[in-house]
């Protein structure tokens, strides 16, 4: 890449720094021929460089700062520099979605795990028969049923779900239809978070308890809400270490809110969990014992 000042012109390469970057943190510089893999630090030190005129150098800081998970109001995402639940996060801003539509269409290598005919692709976690109801079409939770799994288990997917929050729930915070879309141990959140604050970490298109949504996109309770995610599973070597993290990709009604983030390992309350070598996994959708929530159109494509 070649940056243009007033009176001289270089290339951003050859003012690299010797020292290579780290496997775990690095960043293409990219633009063309040439391209250069710098760490953060080496980054920051290289924009710092007094011969890069200023709005530059802060428009390349905000760039780069914007790739490595910051939100705009300058919060870093990386799970590790905070605490589980912490009240204190700041509130992702809220952006409207839009209407609710009609159920979005499988595409046609879809896998169809649930269209409102039966339970025939569920089981209870213990692996007897579902314990949720069929209401009109939809699956609906039932409180203390427990939670229910696909029978199949999957790699890398594009999951689909919609899902409506309970419009006359009486709780508040964690207790206003809380639910989860699970794929193995890694959970997205379900929250009724229209106009109900909670920790950001759990709220409502939350990574739970490690990245908060970066807008909060929910519609009021009552109307149908949906997820695309996309999974990428986790790769371990021969002695069962992480060599690729979990990442997910997540679209809350049609906006991005969780952009390809790495996870730090399975979610939980209030806990780190450490990574343990596995394959596929079921998907499993969660009953949180308080509100009767609605599920529709579930599917997915296999990715791998």
């Amino acid at each position: 890449m070649r940056l243009q000042s007033r009176n001289n012109e270089f290339s951003c390469h050859e003012r690299a720094l010797s020292k290579g970057p780290s496997q775990s943190s690095r960043f293409a510089l990219n633009p063309g021929p040439g391209t250069l893999n710098l760490s953060w630090s080496q980054r920051k030190e290289f924009l710092m460089r007094r011969h890069i005129c200023l709005p530059l150098t802060l428009a390349l800081t905000l760039t780069l700062a914007a790739v490595n998970g910051v939100f705009a109001a300058g919060e870093d995402r990386n799970p590790l520099n905070h605490e589980i639940h912490d009240p204190d996060r700041p509130q992702p801003p809220v952006v409207d979605p839009g209407p609710a539509g009609p159920p979005v269409p499988a595409p046609s290598d879809a896998v169809v795990l649930f269209d409102g005919s039966g339970f025939d692709d569920w089981e209870a976690m213990d692996g007897s028969e579902a314990g949720w109801e069929l209401v009109d079409g939809l699956m609906q939770v039932v409180p203390g049923a427990g939670d229910i799994r696909t029978k199949r288990t999957f790699g890398d997917i594009q999951l689909h779900v919609e899902f409506k929050t309970y419009p006359d729930s009486p709780g508040s915070g964690q207790s206003r239809s809380n639910s989860g879309v699970f794929i193995g141990p890694y959970e997205v959140q379900v929250l009724d978070s229209y106009e109900n604050e909670t920790y950001p970490d759990g709220m409502n298109a939350s990574i739970y308890g490690q990245y908060p949504p970066l807008v909060n996109a929910s519609r009021p309770p009552g109307e149908w809400q949906f997820y695309d995610i996309v999974y990428r599973a986790p790769e371990f070597d021969e002695d069962g270490e992480v060599a690729r993290p979990a990442r997910l990709t997540v679209f809350h009604n049609n906006v991005l809110v969780q952009d390809n983030e790495e996870l730090v390992g399975p979610t939980s309350h209030r806990q780190r969990q450490s990574y343990s070598p596995h394959g596929d996994v079921p998907i499993r959708l969660q009953d949180h014992r308080d509100d009767p929530i609605h599920f529709r159109n579930i599917w997915l494509r296999e990715l791998n």
